[in-house]
């Protein structure tokens, strides 16, 4: 009995201590347990179906699901991790602009704009199409998500939430969660078919691997850049504080180049430009947040706007979206397609790899990597084979997915969302 009244004691200090002293209860904490191991749940399950049922699938289901069955729909709001995810965006899209590098976009010039003519094609049919079929207000920020990903939603999030329109939350939310299922099955068929033709050319001798795959796969592990002048930050200076600070000094001025030139210009998209620019010219490092170690937990919080739609999404209201869903997914898929073939012609691609390319803006990094090393395996049967079909589709399939996702996505959201 002594030892119960102890711990008893000792839980009422703790939480008393967490009251007062930090302004933290033990809700908080709880709520950001129970977050942390959804977020994992979902990791776990990507990891072991290879992507096929993606971390964002698989949270959003289970987030939703939760809210119907009395998980309390102020969680994230009792993790009081909101404010701090919102404000932690422009960071998170200066890092954005150290992924790419400018050389690589010039080396895979005809990849680029394949993949930027199939998301400017989705947007427009969604926005001609789309909208006498299912409303300008679920086409026109449809071409978020479908377009790219995490933060194209975010942008489209914040213009619908400023309008009032939850149902278009709950929308958004749910064509992020689910383009991995349109994606990667279209990307997979069209690189096997691709992947064998490679495999047939390879053995009968009547292709070697091209000088643009070589010059890309030789290029990929430096950081040459094109207008650096400012030198690189001592190795001993590149700690985690320093790093931080640095990228968030970026976004701190992306945003004020906003407000000065009146919101032309989403703040999102500015913070992408600077970031590209100022990792250009030397004074951000490759990959920031990853060096910093703090990409994690950036891309934690950075999750949490767009799972705190789902509170919102009724039974009723989830089966009243699925035609609308449904019809987004066609007429976009549709619009890629057509743009992609077109293309195909004119820059004597196969059809199967342009439309590849036009379709990694539904799944992105690590998709791309994935899917292509899953093809590369499956219809090499020798290393050499295996190897040969891999560095013919992997530089595309990646250039492809870091120019949809990371920038071209965010300055169509920035400009789609002045339709809405």
């Amino acid at each position: 009995m002594v030892g119960l009244e102890r711990l008893g004691i000792a839980r009422g200090w703790v939480q008393e201590f967490y009251e007062l002293k930090g302004g933290i209860s033990m809700e908080t904490i709880t709520a950001l347990l129970v977050i942390a191991i959804v977020y994992a749940i979902g990791d776990y399950v990507s990891q072991k179906t290879k992507a096929i049922f993606s971390m964002l699938f698989v949270s959003g289901i289970i987030f939703m699901v939760g809210f119907w069955f009395g998980v309390p729909k102020t969680l994230f709001e009792d993790a009081a991790i909101v404010k701090l995810s919102l404000a932690l965006i422009p960071t998170l899209m200066v890092h954005m602009g150290t992924l790419m590098r400018l050389k690589d976009l010039q080396e895979e010039w005809k990849t680029v704009i394949i993949a930027l003519s199939a998301i400017i094609a989705a947007g427009i049919v969604l926005f001609l199409i789309g909208s006498p079929l299912i409303g300008k207000e679920f086409a026109v920020p449809a071409a978020g998500p479908i377009s790219g990903g995490v933060v194209a939603t975010l942008i489209m999030s914040e213009a619908a939430k400023a309008k009032g329109l939850e149902t278009v939350l709950v929308f958004l939310t749910l064509l992020l969660v689910l383009q991995n299922f349109v994606g990667l099955p279209i990307a997979s068929i069209c690189l096997s078919r691709e992947g064998h033709r490679l495999r047939d050319a390879y053995r009968s001798g009547g292709v070697l691997k091209d000088d643009q795959s070589s010059k890309l796969e030789a290029n990929l592990g430096k950081n040459e850049r094109k207008w650096k002048f400012i030198p690189e930050t001592p190795k001993e200076l590149q700690t985690p504080f320093i790093l931080i600070m640095k990228t968030m000094l970026v976004g701190w001025l992306a945003v004020v180049a906003t407000t000065l030139l009146g919101g032309v210009i989403d703040k999102f998209v500015m913070a992408l430009i600077f970031g590209i620019i100022f990792y250009e010219i030397g004074f951000l490092e490759p990959k920031i947040l990853t060096r910093a170690n703090s990409e994690g937990f950036t891309l934690f919080a950075l999750l949490v706007p767009i799972f705190m739609n789902l509170n919102k999404a009724t039974p009723g209201m989830v089966i009243s979206l699925i035609v609308p869903i449904v019809l987004s997914f066609a007429i976009a898929v549709v619009g890629i397609a057509i743009s992609s073939v077109i293309l195909s012609r004119i820059f004597k691609y196969s059809w199967e790899m342009s439309l590849a390319i036009g379709v990694c803006c539904l799944f992105g990094f690590p998709g791309t990597f994935i899917v292509s090393q899953e093809v590369a395996n499956a219809v090499g049967e020798t290393p050499e084979e295996k190897e040969f079909v891999l560095t013919k589709i992997l530089p595309k399939m990646l250039v492809s997915g870091f120019t949809t996702v990371t920038i071209a996505s965010v300055f169509l959201a920035g400009f789609l969302v002045k339709l809405l």
